[in-house]
């Protein structure tokens, strides 16, 4: 008969091995934790966990670094009242944005994707892809979160890319009473959890699979951000995904 460590340590790396499978390896041993101990009712260590996934030589993608962006003149910049500080107390209290870019080799063009992260829960509450880096867009994208949450007056934090430095968006914020924010020149942690997003997302659902077209990509791209609302659970969280940890609060 087989010692009760040893039997544990089989179950765990069983489990171990269907996670890392179905969720296209994408789970590093925190992450691989809270599953476990979530899914199974457990409560084992970070680090029990760990080493059972050296030993099984299995561990999460590598992300990429993102790119530099071409600069733009700015017809008008706001500070960053921020500052780096990403805690609230209910949702709604400050919003983050940004545009990231996806390419397919042997495909022309691009995609872009421009959505709204709410710092109290890390949720996407709204976003938009286009084939196009435009005002459009970002336009499009604020006019649905504030269909969404009328009454909403974030802070709402941007780099300061074209999109968010013209009068139109200044305009349009303005006219909803949102106090505008936006990072210091070369300083991408002042938009920290939005660049976070953009990592967990390449990495997860981009890097290292293939594309062939950009109708395939921008289904898996919807596929991924209602998983990362709804199913992807996150430590800040209680161990909870964005939009159930947000049901708590209503």
């Amino acid at each position: 008969m087989k010692p009760n460590k040893e039997i544990q340590d089989e179950t765990l790396c069983g489990l171990i091995k269907e996670y890392h499978l179905t969720y296209d390896q994408t789970l590093g041993y925190r992450r691989m934790t809270m599953y476990i101990n979530r899914l199974n009712h457990f409560d084992f260590s970070e680090g029990y966990i760990h080493r059972l996934m050296q030993f099984m030589n299995i561990k999460s993608r590598i992300r990429r670094k993102k790119t530099n962006r071409k600069k733009v003149k700015p017809d008008y910049i706001a500070e960053n009242i921020l500052g780096r500080d990403f805690a609230t107390t209910k949702p709604n209290e400050k919003w983050l944005t940004d545009v990231t870019e996806f390419n397919i080799p042997n495909q022309k063009g691009k995609i872009f994707l421009s959505p709204i992260m709410d710092l109290y829960d890390n949720s996407i509450i709204t976003y938009k892809i286009s084939a196009k880096n435009n005002n459009a867009i970002v336009f499009s994208m604020f006019d649905d979160a504030i269909n969404k949450y009328p009454t909403a007056k974030p802070i709402f934090h941007s780099d300061r890319g074209f999109q968010y430095t013209n009068k139109v968006y200044k305009a349009k914020l303005e006219k909803q009473d949102i106090t505008q924010s936006m990072s210091r020149p070369g300083k991408c942690i002042d938009n920290g959890p939005m660049e976070g997003f953009f990592g967990t997302l390449k990495s997860e659902m981009f890097h290292t699979k293939k594309y062939t077209t950009y109708d395939e990509l921008t289904t898996a791209i919807h596929t991924f951000i209602d998983y990362y609302n709804n199913g992807r659970y996150q430590a800040r969280l209680k161990n909870m995904a964005p939009n159930e940890f947000r049901a708590m609060y209503i």
